[in-house]
């Protein structure tokens, strides 16, 4: 293999006149996709982009975010993709980190560009959806013909996409050629009788995102599906466009799934030409799974991936399923549970275990991944990644901090992420046991669990709930419902009633702002104390 885009120039060979894009109503045959991505290509070329430079593109999902993404690659460049919520502050790390020359945004952003750029190596910005100062329209930019796909090394970067940085400042993660096409290939494969022409599937994951990129977008444009892209989740907008448009195919994470169940008129659209559907980049609490499976009908596979893994590692397939799990790994990649030596942690016979009547800190370990679809690295963190590979047995592990179990039928299970593991009175409490039975409470929406400050235990639990609409349920009752159902030491002793919960675009609760939440409103009655006491 070569560049990656060449899987989807065979697409295009083979289906030319299949759909590619669809958005607004408007449809793009590969042909045409194809030869747009040729004229970015030329466009960068003319603009001094050579193999190996990167492309930041700044945009939400949108056809000219496709036709950049592979333009770029046929011009062998690397693409670092940015979030469009960030801000200069934000988007000024990742262009001075990456060294960006070149970034595609939307006209309204050109400004937020334009504010870092005497700070970066930005030399051209290219505008979407209007005329911006300092910039060139995204039309404009074209060039004329189509150069030849520049060829790469399995093991050249092609995507440079950044951690979330909930702890620190985000890192770059070098991912290869090799890396994305490998697991587009996997990721295409998960469907039943896998992704093909015929199949239309909803954008509705964000392309900055490694799950969006390779699970939904590269592995449609690999299989001659036809790709839709939403700039933004409502759920609302999808149910129609799946009806309307007879989707079959729907990535998404919990809290999109968990948003559906929370439709009241959600059982007014048919659904009934979804096919597959597959929840992914965080936990999925078996609550909302039981929840969505029970009001439309559909099964809702789960699985697990990392940016820095491409991104899936695995996944419960349709013949081999074990709810609760994460799945077995997909072909050619190796997992393990280890300890703190890094030797492999006993199997339980079978899972899921009822974690609330098991030991976790006697069969969980940290789990690992190898394979082709593990990251070469971080961009320039040489410390970073001596810290998370272990060369063992001839294989370059990469420990992705998740806390979990296996059993004997090869089915993996995750408990936490370690840095979110709660430590009260020398107890370990893993907050997604206790956000899951929050779930099953029939007055709770969405919940989650964070540890917080205390003097006599070190943490104490604390949740933040948000109540379904019209509920009438108390602090106490919510600590009650827990305390009747989980040891004493686990369940909240503290319960706070919030409007929703702060997530990233891709849905994950950032329980760093909820710490920082707390350490705010304990500092503000400690300084309301000291002046009183005056």
């Amino acid at each position: 293999m070569t560049n990656l885009v060449t899987d989807v120039a065979s697409t295009v060979e083979n289906h030319p006149e299949a759909t590619a894009i669809a958005y607004d109503g408007q449809e793009l045959s590969y042909e045409a996709f194809w030869s747009q991505t040729g004229q970015f290509a030329a466009g960068l070329d003319a603009a001094g982009i050579d193999p190996g430079d990167r492309v930041g593109i700044y945009l939400p999902n949108l056809p000219q975010y496709v036709v950049a993404f592979h333009g770029a690659l046929r011009a062998g460049a690397v693409v670092v993709p940015m979030n469009p919520q960030y801000k200069s502050r934000e988007i000024g790390h990742l262009l001075s980190d990456s060294g960006a020359e070149l970034v595609v945004t939307l006209a309204d952003l050109v400004p937020v560009v334009g504010s870092v750029r005497e700070e970066t190596a930005v030399e051209t910005v290219v505008s979407v959806g209007g005329d911006a100062d300092e910039s060139i329209a995204f039309e404009e930019f074209l060039g004329e013909g189509e150069p030849s796909v520049v060829e790469r090394a399995d093991d050249d970067v092609v995507c440079q996409p950044y951690t979330s940085g909930t702890t620190g400042q985000p890192k770059g993660v070098l991912l290869t050629h090799r890396n994305l096409a490998s697991n587009a290939r996997m990721a295409a494969d998960l469907a039943p009788d896998g992704t093909g022409v015929g199949d239309r599937s909803i954008g509705v994951l964000p392309l900055f995102h490694i799950y969006g990129m390779t699970v939904t977008m590269n592995a449609a444009l690999f299989s001659g599906a036809a790709y839709y892209p939403l700039p933004e989740w409502d759920a609302q907008t999808a149910l129609s466009l799946i009806e309307n448009e007879e989707l079959t195919i729907m990535q998404g994470v919990p809290a999109m799934y968990n948003d559906l169940v929370n439709q009241p008129e959600a059982d007014e659209f048919d659904l009934s030409t979804l096919r597959f559907v597959n929840s992914g980049g965080s936990s999925l609490p078996i609550e909302v799974l039981r929840r969505f499976e029970e009001r439309f009908e559909l099964p809702l596979y789960e699985g697990y991936g990392l940016t820095e893994t491409s991104p899936v590692t695995h996944f419960n397939m349709p013949d081999a399923r074990r709810v609760g799990s994460i799945g077995r790994t997909l072909d050619g990649v190796d997992a393990m549970i280890v300890d703190t030596d890094f030797e492999p942690v006993e199997r339980v016979p079978e899972g899921p275990v009822d974690e609330s009547e098991t030991d976790l800190d006697a069969i969980t370990g940290e789990l690992v991944v190898a394979g082709p679809n593990v990251m070469k690295g971080y961009h320039d963190r040489p410390a970073a990644n001596e810290e998370v590979f272990t060369e063992q047995d001839g294989k370059r592990w990469f420990q992705t901090g998740d806390i979990g179990y296996w059993d004997e039928d090869d089915y993996f299970y995750i408990v936490d992420r370690e840095k979110h593991m709660i430590v009260t009175g020398g107890y370990n409490v893993y907050p997604r046991e206790v956000e899951e039975l929050l779930f099953e409470h029939p007055d709770v929406a969405d919940a989650a669990v964070v540890g917080i400050p205390d003097e006599r235990r070190g943490e104490t639990v604390k949740a933040f709930v948000v109540p379904t609409p019209d509920a009438a349920v108390t602090e106490d009752e919510i600590r009650e419902f827990c305390l009747e159902r989980l040891a004493e030491y686990k369940h909240p002793r503290e319960v706070a009633f919030v409007d929703e919960l702060p997530r990233t675009t891709t849905g994950k609760v950032q329980k760093f702002e909820l710490r920082e939440h707390e350490e705010d409103a304990a500092g503000a009655e400690g300084e309301e104390g000291e002046e009183v006491a005056e």
